[in-house]
Parts: structure tokens; C-alpha cells; sequence
């Protein structure tokens, strides 16, 4: 401390006013000519009272000097009443720690003083504010709490409004520090000390003679010793002072409670338009948005106010800064223009340019007893994230940057994993990683969510700049490569789930790594082409449920032309080529790939590998089916009943018994096909196969339709799409509603079948038909303007609609549309063209539906003889 200020003592050891107006002064970063023009008084003034010359200033100077240093409480008090010659104040901190302002209040509040700044409104935070006020009041809670995360991520605000709100807790009242760059221990100590209002520690002691008090101490790391010892020092000294601190890592003292403070939350990637203000993270962007532009996020750019805020990963100063540059730029335009450029975001060169958040770091320089003056510089959120980088140690850092390659949330185990040795791939040697992921969180660089094992996730600015680092250093092809290895086995491990009992477990487990398994894939086939293809084999029926069947088919076919996977284990060749037959059904391009379910068949048999067998057996039959071979498809299940049979495979004879309940249906036997449905449920009940039961289920209701009992259908029906809903499988899912759909229809239930129209309608895809295959509209008639199998099942209902009403010609033209389309199920099409026959009464349609029964091997039910009889007879000829 300067040695002038022990020769502005009173003899009494008193701390005189100029030592106070000087120490306030520097302590809020002004010159004197600054403090002059802000009180409104000449520099001269602030020069002779400092320097002693002005004995009794006037009290008018006094108060506007007191209110310029916006001093408020306790410390206004002691300052007007040394200006009196009254009392003695504590010596002023030394430039290098500074005091939080307080307020420009006139006279000491009622309650106890609160010398901090306001309290700003804080979104997503409610968690954190009650449970922090109730840690600080609580009789025995701790004496430190200490609150650590990344720049920007809103500790000062968060300190300041719990600090508010537990004010009235602590009636010798509550005061703040904000730490300057490379104090030491003597400034910290001063500081704290003369917010609250004295000068040495005995006479504080006495001051707060046991009532309680709150310091908060903010940036603690820019002297985190001086800070620790302080602390250290205040603490044992005075039992009723409970301390409050804010920084990018923990004081380290015994007894400290650490509680990290996380970003705010953002809503999932399915999230991009509806309920998108509940999420916090969201809620402050538009707020912050409101503040530099008048109209609101329009519909259009909910997309990219989602993704927005997800590629700041939920940071508020991040957000802040990314919502001020809507002054000029759409949202769209500043996801297209930032969203890869977001370490890049830079803070205001004025630290006062975003109070309540944490600021630039602060030089300060003392220059000489009459001058101060305050340096402050522009920092990015590289810059921010790179301080906290480089308080772990060198291994800390390596399993950072191997960490970060993760996209999404991950468990400990996949953590264990990544970080096992390069020499043990497997993993054979465990690392616990439990250590790392506490520092981490210490540090506020991982973000812990939820209760399931996938709850961990390095922030996006962390991750970023870890991915950073590593391609520096050359090692980030490494690292994805052991990323994509660790996936790999993952999904092979979840893989066996997708069939059984835990099959919607199975689902979200993947669902919650889908942003992994993608990266992992694109990385793999280019650099590791083998583990691409392991990868892709397991997740055929993944993509299936989840609606992906098309990208699914297409990585499997690019990986098999691999020249790279040639030579890899047959059957995994094997699985690979039959998923890519599986997931060709599923859009109606099965026909393409007979061949390819035919040589993953042989490739099983010549390996004996039976589950390998019953599968391809099951996916051929399916294929066959599509392309009309129904002759073939039934002696393809038929074996599989055998085979299954042998095995003792409880699952896949329900498999078995399910495909041959359709050929049940196909040659007019419904009374078998309940039967071999009937098995089905006792089965897959038995196999614990709860999705095959649904099926079951759905079959069930397809075939109460085609008996005319349209209400146990409807019934049968919605239990099933209920069901399907839950497990995830949205091709059957819009089977079974057209199932449901067509029986309303037929029922009469026009409203109904309506609603299921527009579902339907909404799920399809939009495409421009090749040809006019579709009926006019007339009045609120919506045309099928889409393509995939949904297209020829609202086309049914429809046509079922259009002859209850009585309107036979725009029937007709429904039902054409119906029996055209190439990727109706052949049952379908049958019925379409029994309707067709019975709006036109035209026998060439008859000579049609003779050609496709038997060329399909279907006998048309009797209420469909019946449909048909007069023009049957008219015709002169019986029809299938």
C-alpha cells in the first residue's frame, strides 16, 4: 500500500477522508478528473481534498462526491461522517481489487444495506436461485459456496440476484469484491474489509459482533491465492460471515460447496417450432432479440432460433451476443453466417457494455497518487474457453480433446472406452474416468443432465474448441477413428435388443446416440471402411423404426461396393446385404433387390448360421410378396415354420405364423388366418416379442375388416397404433391406420375417415406425379399429391367414401387411382378393382381383377362375389 496513506492517519489511527475518497476513487476505476465530472464539482476540489488541503468541505461537495462514487449503506455513512471529522473508515483496496458500485440511494436503507449491483432478471434459472438462498440461510449450511462455470455462462448475475434474495437473512448486511487482475493478498483483505465498512479485522470483529453477513467475491481466479487466503482468514475469524464467490474453478478451501453452474437448457433437435419459448435458452434469446429489433421470431425462422441456440450450447453471453446482431441479420441469416464461427463471438471492449455478466479481464495500472486508469480489451469465447483449457493438466487436456468428439450426451462407460489405451483397444485394462469428469465439472466444461447413464456433455464452446486443439496437433483423424470404433461396439451391443422385450429401450438408447452414430458413419466410410459396415449392419432395423429406410439402404449399398470391405467376414457382408433388401421393402423398391436377399440367404445356409437363415428367409418372402410371387413367399415361410420348429425358435415361429396368416387372407380362408393369428399373440406373448404382438394385433384388425366387422376393426386398430406409437414404427403404424381408415369408411363414419385421411396425408411425402393418376377434386375432396404406399390406402378410402355416398363416378375414378399405384400391397389392389367393377359396371374391369387374382393367387371374399354378382352374371362368367 502506498506509504502517503499512513500519513493521512489521525492520531487516533482513524482512517482520514482523503485516504477514503482516494481509496474509493481507484477502488471504482476513476480518474480524478472523471470523479469531478461525474459529481459535478471542479477537479481542483477532488485534488485538495485528497491531498488534505480542504479541511471542512462543504456537505453539499461531500454528497454529490458520495453519490458520484455511488456509494450507498455503511460505507456512505463512514464517509460523510469522516468528511465531519466523525469517525474513522477502513483503508480503501488498492487499485487491483475493486468494489462492486453500490447504489446512488441518499440515505442508509431501512433494512440491512445491500451494497451491490441490482439484480437483472434471470431466465432458467429458478432451480439455481432457490436452492442456493436456502444453502446461504440455512442455520448450518456452508460457510463458502462457490460458483464455477465457463465466461459468459452467468455466474455474477446469478451471485447478485441470490445475493438479493437472501439480503434480509443477514442483517448486518451484504457487500461484494470484484477481484482486479494480480492482487495480492493485502488488496483482497483491504477490500473486502472496507465494503464492510471498517478498516482492520479486530475492529470488524467487533462491527458484526455475530450477526450475519454476506460478502460475495466475484472473478476469483484472476488471484486466486490472495482470494483463498482471505477467504481462509475471514472465515475463521468471524463464525456469522457467510462468503459467496464466482470464478472458473473452485477457491479449494475445506468445507467449500462447489456448484457448478451449468448453461441454460435447449430444446431437442425434433424441437423446431411448437412450445419452443418453455425452453430457457430460447426464452432469453428473444428477449435479448426484442431489445434491437420490433417484430418477434417469425414462423419461418423457428428452425434456426432452435438451432441457434443449440450451437451456442445454451450459454447467455453467447446468446446475448449472437441475439444483438439481429439488428441487422434474419435468424436464418445468423445461423448461416455464425453457426460454424461461434468460438469467434466477441464481448464489447467496454467491460460495462454487458453488466451482469462476467467481464473482460481487467489490467489495472496505477500510475501515480493522482491518476488510475483502467485497460480493457475485447475477448472471444476462444479466448474465455482457452483460459479454462489451460488450468487442467497436460492429461486433463488430452482426454478433453478425445472426449469432445462426442456430439450428443454420453455415459461413463462409452467415456471409459474412449479414453482406454491406444495398446488396449478393447479396453481390457479399465480407466476410471469418474476423476476427470469431476474435474471437468469442476471447472464448469461438462454439463451433467438427468438421471440415465447418458447425462454427460461437454459444452458446445468446449467441444469446439477441444476439436480445435486436436486438429492442431494432428491428432483428430485418431481420435474419430477410435470415436467410430467405440459406436460401433455400442450398437452392436444394443443391437440384439431390437428384437424381444426391450426393444423400445433399445430404441432410445440409439435415438439418444444418433447424432454419434451419424458422425461416426460419415468418418468411417471414408477413413475406416470395414468399421462403417459393422456399424451399418447393426442398424437396419433401427432405421426402420425410425422412418430412415432410404438413407439406411443407401450407406448399405455404398459400403458393400467398398472394394475396401470385399474381403470382410462373408456373414457381416451377409447381414449388410440383407438389410439393405429389409429396408428396400419398406419404400416399395423390394423388386430391386430379390437378388440381394437370395445371396444373403445362400451366404447364411453354406455358414449354418440359423438366426442368419430365419431372417433372410422371413425378409425374401416379404419380397416376393411385393412382386407378386405369392407362391414362393408362402413356401419361403412355410420353411421358415420348419426351421424355426428345429431350433426350437419360440420367436421366429410366431414370425412364421404371422406371414402365413396373410397367405390365409390372400386365398379367402379368414377363419385360418384368426387361428394362425391367434398363435401369433400366445407366441410372441411366450418370446416376450411385444412388438410382434402388435402386429399380431394389426393383422387381426385387417382381417375383421375383410369379415365386415368394421367396429371390432376400428377397435383393433387404434389399440395397435397405439402401441406402434410407443415402439417406434412409423411404416406400420400407417398401415394400420389405413386398416382403421377403410373400415370408417365402409362403415359410414365419413368425419372419421376423414381425420384419418389427413393424417395420413400429413405423413406422406411430396412429390410431383409423373402422370395424372388421381381423380378430379370436387369441393373439399383433397387428391393424393404424394407418393409412397400411403397414396393407393387414401385413395381406397376415399373411393369407400365417395360409394357410400352414392357418387359412383367420383368412386370410380378413387378407386382407379387406387388400383394403379405401383406400391399397393396386390390385396389392395384387388379390392380397388372390385370397387372400380361396382362403380361401372364395366366388364373389362373384370377381365383386369381375373388377370391379377391369378397372377397374385387371391380368391375374392364372399361379400365381394356378392359386390360383383349381377355384373358377374351379366358377363357370363365366375370370377376368382
Amino acid at each position: 500500500m502506498p506509504p502517503d496513506h499512513d500519513r493521512s492517519r489521525s492520531p487516533a489511527g482513524r482512517t482520514t477522508l482523503p485516504e477514503l475518497l482516494r481509496g474509493h476513487r481507484r477502488a471504482a476505476g476513476l480518474t480524478q478528473a472523471e470523479l469531478a465530472s461525474r459529481a459535478g464539482v471542479g477537479v481542483r476540489t477532488v485534488r485538495d481534498l485528497e491531498r488534505g488541503r480542504s479541511i471542512r468541505p462543504q456537505r453539499t461537495t461531500v454528497e454529490l462526491l458520495a453519490g458520484a462514487l455511488a456509494l450507498a449503506g455503511a460505507g456512505r455513512a463512514a464517509f460523510l461522517a469522516a468528511a465531519r471529522g466523525a469517525g474513522a473508515e477502513p483503508a480503501p483496496p488498492d487499485a487491483t481489487s475493486t468494489t462492486f458500485a453500490v447504489g446512488t440511494a441518499t440515505s442508509p436503507p431501512a433494512g440491512p444495506s445491500v451494497a451491490l449491483p441490482p439484480p437483472v432478471a434471470l431466465i432458467g434459472r429458478e432451480r439455481d436461485l432457490t436452492e442456493l438462498a436456502g444453502m446461504l440461510t440455512e442455520e448450518r449450511g456452508p460457510r463458502l459456496v462457490s460458483l464455477v462455470g465457463l465466461a459468459g455462462v452467468g455466474k455474477t448475475a446469478l451471485a447478485t440476484s441470490v445475493a438479493h434474495l437472501v439480503a434480509s437473512a443477514h442483517p448486518a448486511g451484504v457487500a461484494g469484491v470484484l477481484v482486479g487482475e494480480g492482487a495480492d493478498g493485502p488488496d483482497v483483505l483491504a477490500a473486502s474489509m472496507s465494503v464492510l465498512g471498517v478498516a482492520r479485522l479486530s475492529e470488524l470483529v467487533a462491527l458484526l459482533a455475530g450477526r450475519p453477513t454476506l460478502l460475495v467475491m466475484d472473478a476469483v481466479e484472476r488471484a486466486p491465492g490472495p482470494v483463498a487466503a482471505t477467504v481462509h482468514k475471514l472465515i475463521g475469524a468471524l463464525p456469522s460471515l457467510r462468503v459467496l464467490v464466482t470464478g472458473r474453478h473452485p477457491v479449494g478451501l475445506p468445507g467449500e460447496r462447489v456448484w457448478p453452474v451449468a448453461p441454460l437448457d435447449v430444446p431437442p433437435p425434433e424441437a423446431e417450432h411448437s412450445g419452443l419459448d418453455s425452453w430457457p435458452a430460447v426464452a432469453l434469446f428473444t428477449a435479448r432479440l426484442a431489445q434491437v429489433r420490433r417484430e418477434p421470431p417469425t414462423a419461418a425462422e423457428l428452425p434456426a432460433l432452435a438451432a441457434l441456440v443449440r450451437r451456442l450450447g445454451g450459454l447467455p453471453l453467447a446468446i446475448e451476443l449472437m441475439a444483438a446482431r439481429g439488428r441487422l441479420l434474419d435468424l436464418t441469416e445468423l445461423l448461416d453466417r455464425y453457426g460454424d464461427r461461434v468460438l469467434d463471438l466477441a464481448t464489447s471492449a467496454d467491460a460495462s457494455a454487458a453488466p451482469g455478466w462476467d467481464a473482460p479481464e481487467t489490467v489495472s495500472r496505477t500510475s501515480g497518487p493522482d491518476t488510475s486508469a483502467t485497460v480493457s480489451v475485447a475477448v472471444t469465447l476462444r479466448d474465455a474457453v482457452a483460459f479454462s483449457y489451460r488450468l487442467l493438466a497436460s492429461d486433463e487436456q488430452a482426454a478433453l480433446r478425445q472426449l469432445a468428439v462426442f456430439g450428443n450426451r454420453w455415459s461413463v462407460e462409452l467415456a471409459e472406452e474412449m479414453l482406454a489405451d491406444e495398446a488396449d483397444r478393447d479396453g481390457t485394462v479399465a480407466i476410471d474416468p469418474v476423476p476427470l469428469l469431476d474435474r471437468f465439472v469442476e471447472l464448469g466444461l461438462l454439463s451433467v443432465r438427468g438421471t440415465g447413464s447418458f447425462r454427460f456433455r461437454l459444452l458446445d464452446a468446449v467441444r469446439d474448441y477441444a476439436i480445435e486443439q486436436a486438429a492442431g496437433g494432428g491428432e483428430l483423424t485418431c481420435i474419430r477413428r477410435r470415436h467410430a470404433e467405440v459406436i460401433a461396439r455400442l450398437v452392436a451391443r444394443t443391437a440384439s435388443d431390437l428384437v424381444g422385450p426391450r426393444v423400445p429401450d433399445a430404441v432410445h438408447r440409439l435415438d439418444e446416440m444418433s447424432s454419434d452414430i451419424s458422425s461416426s458413419l460419415t468418418h468411417a466410410a471414408t477413413d475406416d471402411p470395414l468399421t462403417a459396415l459393422r456399424l451399418a449392419a447393426c442398424l437396419t432395423r433401427w432405421w426402420r423404426f425410425r422412418g430412415r429406410d432410404v438413407a439406411g439402404r443407401q450407406w448399405l449399398r455404398r459400403l458393400l461396393a467398398d472394394p475396401r470391405t470385399a474381403d470382410a467376414d462373408p456373414r457381416l457382408r451377409g447381414w449388410a446385404a440383407l438389410g439393405v433388401a429389409r429396408l428396400a421393402a419398406e419404400h416399395g423398391a423390394g423388386a430391386e433387390e430379390l437378388s440381394t436377399a437370395r445371396t444373403a440367404l445362400d451366404t447364411f445356409r453354406e455358414a449354418g448360421d440359423v438366426t442368419g437363415e430365419l431372417e433372410a428367409r422371413n425378409v425374401l418372402g416379404t419380397l416376393l410378396i411385393s412382386v407378386g410371387r405369392q407362391d414362393e413367399a408362402r413356401e419361403q415361410a412355410e420353411a421358415l415354420l420348419r426351421l424355426a420348429a428345429r431350433n426350437g425358435r419360440t420367436r421366429d415361429l410366431a414370425v412364421a405364423q404371422n406371414s402365413l396368416a396373410w397367405h390365409e387372407v390372400r386365398t379367402g380362408d379368414l377363419a385360418a388366418a384368426r387361428r394362425r393369428l391367434a398363435a401369433v399373440d400366445r407366441l410372441a406373448a411366450e418370446s416376450g416379442e411385444q412388438r410382434l404382438r402388435v402386429l399380431g394385433w394389426a393383422n387381426r384388425a385387417e382381417v375383421a375388416r375383410l369379415e365386415g366387422w368394421y367396429a371390432d376393426a376400428i377397435d383393433r386398430g387404434r389399440r395397435a397404433i397405439v402401441a406402434l406409437s410407443a415402439l417406434g414404427d412409423p411404416g406400420r403404424r400407417r398401415r394400420v391406420l389405413g386398416t382403421v381408415g377403410l373400415a370408417l369408411a365402409q362403415d359410414g363414419r365419413a368425419a372419421e375417415a376423414t381425420e384419418v385421411l389427413t393424417e395420413l396425408r400429413a405423413g406422406g411425402v411430396e412429390v410431383e406425379p409423373e402422370r395424372p393418376t388421381v381423380p378430379r377434386q370436387r369441393g373439399d375432396d383433397a387428391s393424393p399429391a404424394w407418393g409412397g404406399p400411403e397414396v393407393g390406402l387414401c385413395a381406397l378410402i376415399e373411393g369407400n367414401l365417395a360409394l357410400h355416398r352414392g357418387d359412383r363416378e367420383l368412386a370410380a375414378e378413387w378407386f382407379a387411382a387406387a388400383a394403379d399405384n405401383a406400391g399397393q400391397d396386390r390385396r389392395d389392389v384387388v379390392e380397388a378393382l372390385v370397387g372400380l367393377a361396382a362403380s361401372t359396371a364395366d366388364p373389362a374391369v373384370l377381365d383386369r381383377l381375373d388377370r391379377v387374382c391369378v397372377e397374385s393367387g387371391i380368391r375374392l371374399l364372399p361379400q365381394e362375389s356378392g359386390l360383383l354378382y349381377a355384373l358377374i352374371a351379366t358377363r357370363g362368367g365366375p370370377a376368382r
